[in-house]
């Protein structure tokens, strides 16, 4: 057959290889395994285990037991321990002194502890050595803290002494209901801004000079730099700060009150931390304690929750 002159004869295109289809890895692929082992997080995962999720899981059994000290076989209780808890008036003053002890320590604490953050961050005069005087209520113990502040607070202190000098009476602050637990407060506070501040001013460190600089071009003054500069960007990391001071008072309150009031005078100082201490190895009563522990867990999460979504990044 003759091909008429001028025609062009089309080569066909070559036909596309079609994707080979890629098969699934086997199950028992060691690559694949590798992948997804943990590796060297091993150690921490099994670590976390056993010390962390075990004692959760612990503290949820004994409180559905009726455990009346450790040398005596516990027996079932389901739901009495919290029917106990409930109904019982110290339980209801220990939730109302936690709460009065966070909603006025944590605002206070986390504020204070930002505005020193950001006086240090503008580096002053000696701002080194603010920042390690900042850090030193953190390496004083727990014992040594109470002894100090009771050497303050005791009717014969040094409180009491200043105030007769001015001319004021004093007054038994660790044996008063009226000031007991605002005492505790004042310690708490004494204890956690420093080593808050510490923690912000690291992050106050990384913001960029030229956001401050361009903003103090524009007028800015100190209040301005801190609250609408500062405060923004760090706003995450305060939310990070604020819950693990939240955890601290929350779960840590029974060793000032343990060395200092014993809960008194009557149930003032009675928190629900301090309560656990006392019906679990004074009373003896582990299964209620454990009740108080699962109220005291529940109240953690959601408080810490509710911190996170209140300190939320807005940028």
């Amino acid at each position: 057959m003759s091909v008429p002159v001028g025609s062009q004869v089309e080569n066909p295109r070559p036909a596309s290889p079609s994707p080979v289809p890629q098969r699934p890895a086997p199950r028992n692929d060691p690559a694949a395994w590798r992948q997804k082992f943990p590796g060297l997080a091993l150690p921490g995962l099994v670590w976390y285990a056993i010390f962390t999720v075990g004692p959760v899981v612990a503290m949820f059994v004994i409180a559905f037991l009726r455990w009346p000290g450790m040398l005596v076989d516990p027996g079932f209780a389901g739901f009495g321990n919290f029917r106990d808890v409930f109904a019982d008036p110290v339980f209801w003053d220990a939730l109302r002194n936690s709460a009065v002890q966070i909603a006025v320590g944590l605002p206070v604490m986390i504020v204070l502890a930002f505005l020193l953050a950001f006086y240090v961050v503008r580096k002053p005069r000696g701002h080194q050595v603010l920042r390690f005087m900042l850090f030193v209520p953190a390496l004083i113990s727990a014992p040594a803290t109470a002894l100090m502040f009771y050497s303050l607070l005791n009717p014969d202190g040094l409180v009491n002494g200043v105030l007769e000098t001015l001319g004021m009476s004093g007054r038994a602050w660790l044996a008063d209901e009226a000031t007991a637990l605002p005492s505790l407060i004042v310690i708490d506070l004494w204890a956690g801004i420093g080593y808050s501040a510490v923690l912000l001013a690291s992050r106050l460190d990384s913001v960029d000079e030229e956001v401050v600089q361009a903003a103090m071009i524009d007028g800015a003054g100190n209040g301005r730099l801190a609250w609408g500069i500062y405060w923004p960007i760090a706003r995450d990391f305060i939310g990070v700060v604020a819950m693990l001071q939240f955890l601290s008072i929350l779960f840590s309150s029974a060793q000032n009150v343990l060395l200092l009031t014993k809960g008194g005078p009557g149930t003032s100082t009675t928190t629900l931390s301090y309560l656990i201490y006392q019906k679990a190895f004074v009373d003896a009563d582990l299964g209620y304690s454990q009740a108080v522990g699962i109220v005291l867990f529940v109240l953690g999460l959601a408080g810490m929750f509710a911190i996170r979504r209140l300190l939320r990044p807005t940028h």
